[in-house]
């Protein structure tokens, strides 16, 4: 039977309400094709406000976004037929798709639709790894107690952990869910107050030490940024 690791006592605090944050990442957007040349950006939609913000900051006009709802992650097994659902419903539209999911739990198995289907994908085990760099994360490799947060999970924290994991009606749970990390990492995309106060909130709503690690795009830019439009 596993021992559980017994924690000092914390001072809650309480979340400051500095505004709404809105739910826009959860959007799942349609597709218009348009024109030789367009690529279509097949993603998971904990990323398309991130997406939104490399390909418009860019005036990459040539690069279309289609999210598949975010909630699939919650059953990653559903992944790999979504996303094999809507490359066939749009492959004769667009000139490419590029599926901007990592392996995100699947086990290997979205890589194998990909290939099958004809299609590329992100690098990488996950989002915490490409948003860090995959190489850069490697070097993490030996973080097992690390739980890692992004701006999306921020701001759907409740929506994501919370709330599937009852924490909300059986606080009494986070020992059983929480009790083997030792620290939350957040990953900033973007400069923003109220998002890093909610993590730190969050870190000590887990009882977990808490780490900024403010990552910017990382290899999603890099990887946007390789997909060129035909002549």
């Amino acid at each position: 039977m596993q021992r559980r690791r017994t924690r000092p006592e914390r001072r809650r605090t309480t979340l400051p309400q500095h505004g709404q944050i809105d739910d826009a990442a959860l959007v799942t957007s349609e597709v218009t094709p348009a024109g030789d040349g367009k690529i279509l950006l097949l993603a998971c939609g904990a990323l398309a406000r991130e997406i939104l913000a490399v390909t418009k900051g860019n005036g990459w006009d040539h690069l279309d976004l289609h999210c598949l709802p975010a909630i699939l992650h919650n059953a990653p097994d559903r992944i790999p037929d979504a996303v094999e659902h809507a490359v066939k419903k749009y492959q004769q539209a667009y000139q490419q798709i590029f599926v901007v999911y990592a392996d995100c739990g699947t086990g290997g198995v979205l890589k194998q639709r990909c290939a099958e289907l004809g299609v590329e994908m992100m690098a990488g085990p996950h989002c915490y790894s490409f948003y860090e760099g995959n190489d850069a994360f490697a070097d993490h490799s030996d973080e097992i107690t690390a739980f890692y947060l992004t701006d999306f999970l921020v701001r759907q924290f409740d929506a994501f952990i919370t709330q599937p994991l009852s924490l909300d009606r059986n606080p009494e749970l986070r020992e059983m869910y929480f009790g083997n990390y030792t620290k939350l990492v957040y990953q900033s995309q973007i400069e923003d107050p109220l998002l890093l106060e909610k993590a730190k909130y969050y870190a000590e709503f887990l009882q977990l030490e808490f780490e900024h690690r403010p990552t910017g795009y990382g290899d999603l830019q890099t990887e946007l940024a390789a997909l060129k439009s035909a002549p």
